[in-house]
């Protein structure tokens, strides 16, 4: 039974509509007076046709009606789509707001109809989209014929619309044509005026408002639509790729990727289409992946552990030497060394484009495109490739810039002495330099950089002894190994007797006695080397020669190192209790010194060593637009102060927990007159600029090893905050945060004030020593 057409179709938009091939009809009428004679002729055929017709007249209820009658349709419908283009064209008849084509080509009823005859939805457009879409080309058309007002003309539509021979999709743009739809008025015509009118004109989106000045139930639509589609799948693609590839972090993330190779797919028609991208690495003068754990290359990743000529190698050789993409259409016929045909054979593909991605003079990457079927990548996809080749280029680039950010970025908070407190001030020298060579300057240097008034603060948390405690941990070391050494010797002169076994027990032995008196420099270095040069080889052949030697040979190589090949116990014992003791000072310095620079930005230095010392300079000259008082000096010393002490509670809580039982010794430098600093070019640090204030460098490199005026007693002492100073005023000051500090309860109540020996250089030094309640 076949599907009957209302004239009243139920949407959200209840106008009348009626299919009608009148409006067809008076136009083959009036060409029947056209200049043309050819055509005047053939639209008075069609006219004596259509006058023996009667069905063709008023409205068609019925499908079947325009089926039976086929041969008119088509012959009337050589105004809609010449025959010329009919097999060419992707065109459509349908009744107003009505998805069932009457009368479409070959093409259209391929991309768009369903076996039914209707529209299938596209996967861009709902249908509530679609429906609003359809009002107002309506109404448009009722402002036109109705009330003698032309509308701008709006943007066409896409659809996106499977394709289920490739199992992919294409974008088609819509012309949807109302030359054969005329618009009826039902009952009486609603009154608009020009305010309103201009109002309808100046709202178009609001379909509100046209429905409320323009009923739909007070117009008729008579007659069909035409809709005209042009395949935009390239120019939509490329678009696409063109918004995507812009943003940022899109080569990073995987999932996008996946999306940026499904619309290549697409643009090709080609739907197992595999994309690959490698950046190249100027200094590396290499391939290498994008981001941290993802291959975005099917290609490069083979060239990992490839030799130097293999067929990669000079495949990619060959490539960037003619600057040309490379076309494999068919791998097994292609002429490449047969060691990479089998590589891309072994990964599934069998045609392939390889194109060097070029931004400026510079070649910033690699494109990859891949099939696993012969032929589907020739030499005609070149076309499409070079218009999205650019698109890549700038997208790696970009990518680049972006990770070279990010690297500087950790480069300047780990590594470089330009702090971000000071980092205005080189910015300023370097646009200096730049507008001097823009005047003609070429010789130009950046002027040097010196902050003038700073206030210094230094502090260092010092490991006791650790001096000491290395080198009782590198002589135990060296003991039990030439202990372990001197067994296996001795064992094996009960088997063979061999006189090279006596020299190297007499070494060994000699060794032995002298290391057990104390540790010389150079003892680590030259018993090792010679254990690893005379005694160890000497092992090997008696292991595989004398099997009773295995077991005692097998518990020697057991106590050594498997990184290191030497016994590496009390040494590894006493560098992990070092660097846990300096990870905890340092990252509770670290996060303190971040709640410093929030009271006043400041130069902070932080040095691991054998303890962790930090200095600090503050000041009016160091940061840009703030005023500076000496109330941020004193927040800055008492908080120097707080933290020491919080310092020496964590190192001596931490000291039971160690492998190796140390403890630390804070100190802090008091010096209470301003100094200035420059930045050092050669050395790319800060120093002290001047003669007067060298001084205080050299107190700072020598106090640590600073002892009290006639007891010779180290004044640095664990559980104790030693503060060094050179003029009472300076101690007068600390002295009050000292009592402030007593009163919170976490000092001790005697502050011992103390002279100090006269150091290299330096004399007249004084300290004030306070213990910390633990």
């Amino acid at each position: 039974m076949l599907k009957e057409l209302s004239p009243h179709v139920a949407t959200a938009f209840p106008f009348a509509t009626t299919l009608s091939l009148e409006p067809l009809i008076a136009y083959w009428q009036a060409r029947e007076t056209d200049p043309n004679p050819g055509v005047a002729l053939l639209a008075r055929s069609i006219g004596e046709q259509v006058a023996a017709a009667d069905w063709a007249r008023g409205p068609i209820l019925d499908h079947a009606t325009i089926e039976c009658n086929c041969d008119l349709v088509e012959t009337l419908m050589l105004a809609v789509i010449p025959s010329a283009s009919f097999q060419t064209a992707i065109s459509g008849v349908i009744p107003p707001f009505q998805r069932y084509s009457f009368y479409h080509t070959p093409r259209f009823a391929e991309v768009l109809l369903n076996p039914q005859q209707n529209i299938k939805q596209p996967l861009n457009v709902d249908s509530r989209t679609m429906e609003v879409y359809m009002a107002r080309m309506a109404y448009a058309l009722i402002l036109d014929k109705i009330y003698g007002v032309q509308l701008p003309i709006t943007g066409s539509i896409t659809f996106t619309v499977p394709d289920y021979n490739i199992g992919l999709y294409r974008h088609y743009s819509v012309d949807f044509d109302s030359t054969f739809l005329d618009v009826r008025v039902i009952g009486e015509r609603p009154a608009l005026t020009s305010a309103q009118l201009d109002t309808l004109t100046h709202n178009l989106h609001r379909t509100d408002l046209w429905q409320e000045l323009l009923p739909p139930s007070s117009f008729e639509l008579v007659g069909f639509n035409i809709l005209n589609l042009a395949d935009v799948t390239e120019q939509e693609i490329l678009s696409e790729l063109k918004y995507d590839l812009l943003e940022r972090d899109v080569l990073q993330a995987s999932d996008r990727l996946e999306q940026i190779q499904e619309k290549l797919r697409v643009l090709f028609g080609r739907p197992f289409l595999q994309l690959g991208i490698a950046a190249y690495d100027e200094k590396k003068k290499a391939f290498v992946d994008f981001g941290r754990k993802i291959n975005h290359s099917f290609l490069t990743k083979q060239l990992a552990h490839q030799e130097a000529g293999s067929g990669f190698r000079q495949i990619y050789s060959q490539l960037w030497q003619d600057r040309q993409p490379l076309v494999l259409e068919d791998v097994e016929q292609a002429d490449i060394p047969e060691d990479l045909r089998q590589q891309i054979l072994g990964i599934g593909i069998r045609s392939a484009i390889l194109a060097l991605l070029p931004y400026g003079d510079d070649t910033v990457g690699l494109l990859e495109l891949g099939s696993p079927n012969v032929n589907d990548l020739d030499e005609f996809c070149l076309e499409k490739v070079n218009q999205f080749v650019p698109l890549f280029a700038v997208a790696v680039k970009r990518n680049a810039e972006e990770i070279q950010t990010r690297v500087q970025a950790i480069i300047k908070e780990k590594f470089t002495a330009i702090h971000p407190t000071m980092e205005w001030r080189f910015t300023d020298a370097a646009l200096n330099l730049l507008a001097k060579v823009e005047e003609g300057n070429k010789n130009a240097e950046i002027e040097p950089i010196v902050f003038h008034d700073v206030y210094p603060l230094h502090g260092s948390s010092d490991i006791r002894s650790s001096s000491t405690a290395r080198n009782d941990a590198i002589q135990g070391d060296l003991i039990e190994h030439l202990t372990l050494a001197n067994k296996v010797l001795k064992k094996a002169s009960e088997f063979q007797a061999l006189p090279i076994l006596d020299e190297l027990k007499f070494y060994v032995s000699k060794h032995l006695r002298r290391l057990r008196q104390g540790i010389l420099t150079g003892d680590e270095v030259s018993i090792f080397e010679s254990l690893k040069t005379e005694v160890e080889p000497l092992f090997d052949y008696l292991s595989q020669n004398t099997p009773d030697l295995r077991p005692v040979i097998a518990n020697y190589w057991s106590n050594m190192d498997p990184d290191l090949g030497i016994l590496y116990k009390r040494r590894k014992e006493f560098e992990q209790s070092v660097t846990l003791l300096n990870d905890t000072v340092s990252d509770y310095l670290d996060e303190e010194e971040e709640k410093a620079q929030e009271m006043f930005p400041h130069y902070f230095q932080r040095l691991k060593t054998d303890g962790v010392e930090h200095n600090i300079y503050v000041g009016a000259s160091l940061v840009e637009n703030k005023p500076f008082d000496l109330v941020f000096l004193k927040n800055l010393r008492l908080w120097q102060l707080l933290v020491m002490i919080e310092i020496t509670r964590r190192t001596a809580e931490l000291r039971d927990k160690l492998p190796v039982s140390l403890e630390t010794t804070q100190l802090i430098l008091i010096h209470g007159q301003p100094l200035n600093i420059r930045f050092r070019l050669d050395e790319r640090q800060f120093d002290v600029d001047g003669a007067y204030n060298i001084r205080y460098e050299i107190i700072k490199k020598r106090i640590d090893k600073a002892t009290v005026l006639g007891t010779g007693e180290r004044l640095t002492q664990p559980g104790y905050i030693a503060l060094v100073y050179a003029q009472q005023r300076e101690a007068d000051e600390y002295l009050e945060y000292l009592d402030y500090l007593q009163d919170r309860g976490l000092l001790e109540s005697e502050v011992e004030e103390l002279e100090l020996e006269e150091l290299q250089g330096v004399k007249g030094l004084l300290a004030l020593r306070v213990k910390v309640k633990l």
